[in-house]
């Protein structure tokens, strides 16, 4: 049967669903994932040659930005689940990166601070890592970066 030759097709419940989402390249989540990609994969290759995790280094430097903090606090300034970063973290302290104790006043929580070896791991990838920030500076340029930033902090604020 030639294409002239058969029935006009129906939509179905499918195609109608279909048509009523929005295009992936106008979805937010979607655009969302596709910029972090687009912006960590020089990231990942400065990480690479580390030998340390996206995690470990968003943990790092979330320490290493704010001192010591308590877990919970790390794991949320690091968008990272709780029992995420419970693993992560006792990896860290197993490699020299973090130091973790109990604080004095509570002993359920968990204090969590940077060693001097995590300290050194940060200052000897600062070039590299403000390279590659400069790198999209110069390419989406500084204001639509500041904007973008800005809007970015908007959205985390709004009420969803």
């Amino acid at each position: 049967m030639s294409i002239a030759e058969s029935p006009a097709k129906e939509f179905s419940q499918s195609d109608r669903e279909k048509s009523a989402l929005r295009a992936t390249s106008r979805a937010l989540p979607i655009a969302l994932l596709r910029a972090r990609e687009k912006v960590m994969e020089p990231v990942r290759t400065m990480l690479s040659e580390t030998g340390v995790t996206e995690q470990k280094w968003r943990t790092l430097r979330i320490i290493h930005e704010m001192g010591g903090l308590e877990q919970s606090t790390i794991a949320r300034e690091a968008c990272l689940l709780l029992p995420s970063l419970s693993r992560i973290l006792q990896a860290m302290e197993s490699d020299g990166l973090v130091t973790r104790q109990a604080d004095r006043d509570d002993r359920r929580r968990i204090l969590v601070d940077i060693t001097d070896k995590g300290r050194a791991l940060i200052r000897d990838n600062i070039a590299a890592s403000n390279a590659i920030y400069e790198r999209l500076e110069a390419e989406f340029g500084q204001q639509k970066l500041d904007q973008l930033l800005d809007l970015l902090e908007d959205l985390q604020r709004a009420k969803l």
